[in-house]
């Protein structure tokens, strides 16, 4: 394990006097003194993993099969609903940038996940409430697959619950892994070590709640009833919330240093002292020396803008696991054992599967040997890991293109154009090698890029660093958005078939999949420059590397 190369250095173990000193800057959620013996590390962790796997379960419960109950129930064209599902799986990745705000400024990590679960469990419910009385209206005898138009009431009602997700993914995703984190204690050895495995850890552990999700819940929606599937989820998370409030005694919270301004403002002084001319902090000797101080910690956090940039085709890219990779499934032979029909969404286990597999093999396997080839523990820096990971999508796409030209030809040579519900006679087994491969890019470039953003900032703002990470898909999705509307509108007019036509043995899914390909291509290209030439944060990049 990477992790672990840390601690068989020969760092000199505390003495067990010290297990029972009060931490320095650690209270307990009333405000006392804590010792690091019964507090913190992985008792603690756990407790916050549950609530984050429930959250990533009932989240990806939602959106792996919200196209197909957009197009569905609520009667949107593919074009409408993927855009639709994009601009909320954005909205979901951006909240985090204010979540981050309001956290590291104002309620702190703790409080902040508090009621991140209770507006979940207010979503979900409200979710399961709305979708459970429209089909009890539109389909009295229990047709959960009624093409009956709905309510504009019940559209509005259902966004409004479905928006209710992202503002709670703002106020938890940015604190969730920054507060299981913040259960190990950075200066010491083995808990430093903990700290950096929990990265990894982490999103294997993510990827099972995902799994599980994406297979039973897509199932549950589609075959039993829409809202026994959503009511699923609200008693999961209601449940984890329980968990996650039964370990409050054992958190280790950072109390702010008594007087100190605020993170956020802080910055925002350092900001205004980098944009000051050194002329004026020559003045004086302390304006110089505090001046500089600040312009360094605002460079610090500038810097990583531009990767954060260089990193957007890969949202793009990843938003169309639960939009496109979905519908094209759905045209698809999906048989198994004993004739058993998979639904669309259920083939978005196959990305999760891949990441369960490929993060053993990678913490065990790859690491040791590309540290034995690198003379590094980590074996790659994080941005190398990052850039790895792009590479992989940009296959992955290239791939999805290759499958849908297939597709298409496999259409036309059975004469299936026209009929826009005929499944083609092409096994679900061709969408394998994409999912995969986006899978093994998540496991690269999603965990390098979470804890480059956690690492490289300031322990005060480091929900700020994981809100970046998450809003580099959020941005994603919305470029994806405005990609697949223009498009649509674009080659769509004149009464002529778009790239995104209703029947999509007519429409071209290759064509956008290869504008992907070539927007990857040239971010990577960037990438690539911009990692070359960045310099990590000291203390970290020591961490990292030694």
């Amino acid at each position: 394990m990477s992790a672990m190369a840390d601690a068989e250095a020969p760092f000199l173990l505390p003495a067990e006097d010290d297990e029972a000193a009060p931490l320095a800057g650690v209270s307990d959620f009333r405000g006392r003194p804590v010792a690091r013996a019964g507090s913190g590390a992985w008792r603690s962790a756990l407790f916050v993993c549950v609530v984050e796997i429930a959250g990533s379960f009932a989240y990806f419960g939602v959106s792996a099969n919200l196209i197909t109950y957009l197009t569905g129930p609520l009667g949107h064209s593919n074009a409408a609903a993927a855009a639709a599902v994009n601009a909320w799986s954005g909205t979901a990745c951006l909240m985090p940038l204010l979540g981050a705000f309001v956290a590291d400024s104002w309620l702190g990590r703790y409080r902040s996940i508090i009621l991140a679960c209770t507006l979940y469990v207010l979503g979900y419910g409200m979710m399961t409430l709305v979708t459970t009385l429209q089909t009890q209206r539109s389909s009295p005898a229990g047709d959960i697959h009624s093409s009956s138009r709905p309510s504009s009431l019940h559209v509005a009602l259902f966004y409004a619950s479905l928006y209710l997700i992202p503002l709670a993914q703002g106020a938890d995703k940015p604190c969730g892994l920054a507060f299981a984190a913040d259960q190990f204690d950075a200066d010491h050895p083995k808990e430093r070590a903990s700290r950096s495995s929990l990265f990894n850890w982490w999103y294997f552990s993510m990827a099972i709640g995902i799994s599980v999700a994406v297979a039973v819940v897509s199932y549950i929606q589609e075959n039993v009833g829409w809202g026994i599937g959503f009511g699923l989820l609200c008693a999961i998370m209601l449940c984890a919330f329980a968990v996650f409030l039964s370990g409050t005694r054992t958190y280790r919270l950072y109390a702010p240093t008594p007087g100190a301004e605020s993170p956020f403002a802080r910055l925002g002084r350092s900001l205004m002292a980098l944009a000051r001319s050194s002329s004026f902090l020559r003045t004086k000797g302390w304006q110089e020396e505090n001046g500089a101080a600040k312009s360094e910690e605002a460079r610090g956090v500038l810097r990583l803008l531009p990767i954060w940039a260089a990193c957007l085709a890969y949202g793009v890219a990843y938003a169309q696991i639960m939009t496109l990779f979905n519908k094209q499934g759905r045209t698809l032979d999906r048989r198994i054992f004993g004739g058993l029909e998979l639904p669309p969404a259920a083939l978005q286990t196959l990305g999760p599967a891949s990441i369960l597999l490929f993060v053993p093999i990678y913490d065990r396997l790859l690491v040791p040997a590309l540290g034995r080839a690198t003379g590094k523990p980590s074996g790659l820096t994080l941005l190398q890991r990052v850039g790895m990971g792009m590479v992989v999508s940009m296959g992955a796409v290239i791939v999805a293109a290759l499958v849908e030209g297939r597709r298409l030809e496999t259409a036309r040579e059975h004469g299936l154009v026209d009929d826009a519900r005929a499944m083609v006679p092409m096994s679900w087994v061709w969408l394998v090698p994409q999912y995969a491969m986006m899978g093994v890019a998540d496991v690269l470039t999603v965990v390098g890029l979470q804890e480059f953003f956690y690492d490289q900032m300031p322990r005060e703002l480091r929900s700020l660093g994981l809100a970046l990470y998450f809003s580099v898909m959020g941005i994603g999705g919305f470029i994806s958005s405005a990609l697949i509307s223009f498009i649509d509108r674009v080659t769509g007019s004149g009464g002529d078939d778009g790239w995104f036509a209703d029947n999509l043995n007519r429409a071209h899914l290759d064509y956008f999949y290869w504008l992907l390909a070539g927007l990857s291509a040239a971010e990577l290209v960037l990438f690539v420059w911009l990692a070359c030439s960045y310099a990590y944060n000291n203390n970290n990049h020591k961490r990292l590397q030694h």
